[in-house]
């Protein structure tokens, strides 16, 4: 996403997030009459955290690095229908009612190979969810040392960098569920009219400005939840980029092909 310019949209984000905040801190790090806060580095910073904070910046440089494993710690559902691309989930905690809902220890200690020392970084649906919170005092407890928490979560994640992965379950339950929902194949024209997914609009890159005017994209409700599928994983992720660069905040993009698109509508 370095075509935005985050020094312009600072203090817009800042003015945006901090109501939506409302009585928590929000640290954005260093700053001075020259220099104004970078929303990109900031934190909640919460007092009597048990685990340090990362920001959005150093977890876009964690997924590209990919040497720290970051977990969705929202249940399966919620990371198939929206999640951060990169990011890994596992079941749920036996035994919890979901209002205080935890991933379980044990199958994370399953996908870092036991690894006490592995670094780990959470994530979940924000600034007033505790289910990372709570996963990460049990890591602790467990003898974890190196865990971290992206608590500004998916919403800000929307809100910074765009857009989110969507799963085959969350292809299935939008469609059954969401119609609303908006589908686009960012294919070539040629592709889309051999034979495209039912309802689906088609949208390369080069019309999403255009689309805003001729009716594909819905202009009277940018929060309308956006799904791009294309030819491989990245062309999807191209045109949901450029969507989310035209200021709509609920934009994931599928990175199978067309085939197993078409079999997760069964």
């Amino acid at each position: 996403m370095s075509s935005w310019s985050h020094q312009a949209l600072k203090p817009v984000l800042i003015s945006a997030l901090v109501p939506m905040l409302g009585m928590v801190a929000l640290s954005t790090g260093p700053s001075s009459a020259q220099t104004s806060p970078d929303i990109m580095k900031a934190t909640l910073s919460q007092p009597n955290d048990k685990t340090p904070e990362v920001a959005t910046d150093e977890l876009r440089r964690i997924l590209a690095d990919k040497s720290t494993v970051v977990f969705d710690a929202r249940p399966q559902m919620e990371f198939a229908i929206s999640h951060i691309p990169g990011a890994v989930n596992v079941s749920p905690k036996a035994g919890v009612p979901m209002s205080v809902y935890v991933s379980d220890v044990a199958e994370i200690g399953r996908v870092l190979g036991d690894r006490k020392d592995a670094p780990i970084v959470l994530y979940c649906n924000g600034p007033f969810c505790g289910k990372s919170k709570r996963l990460a005092e049990e890591l602790v407890a467990a003898g974890y040392t190196s865990v971290r928490r992206y608590q500004l979560g998916i919403p800000v994640w929307r809100a910074l960098i765009g857009v989110t992965q969507i799963a085959p379950e969350g292809i299935r339950y939008i469609r059954e569920g969401d119609k609303t929902a908006v589908f686009f194949d960012a294919r070539s024209l040629e592709e889309f009219k051999a034979g495209t997914m039912t309802g689906a609009r088609h949208l390369p890159k080069a019309e999403v400005s255009k689309a805003k005017d001729d009716g594909r994209l819905p202009m009277e409700d940018h929060a309308t939840r956006i799904v791009v599928f294309g030819a491989d994983a990245g062309q999807a992720r191209d045109v949901a980029e450029e969507i989310a660069r035209n200021a709509f905040h609920n934009v994931s993009f599928y990175a199978g092909s067309l085939t197993d698109l078409k079999l997760a509508q069964n």
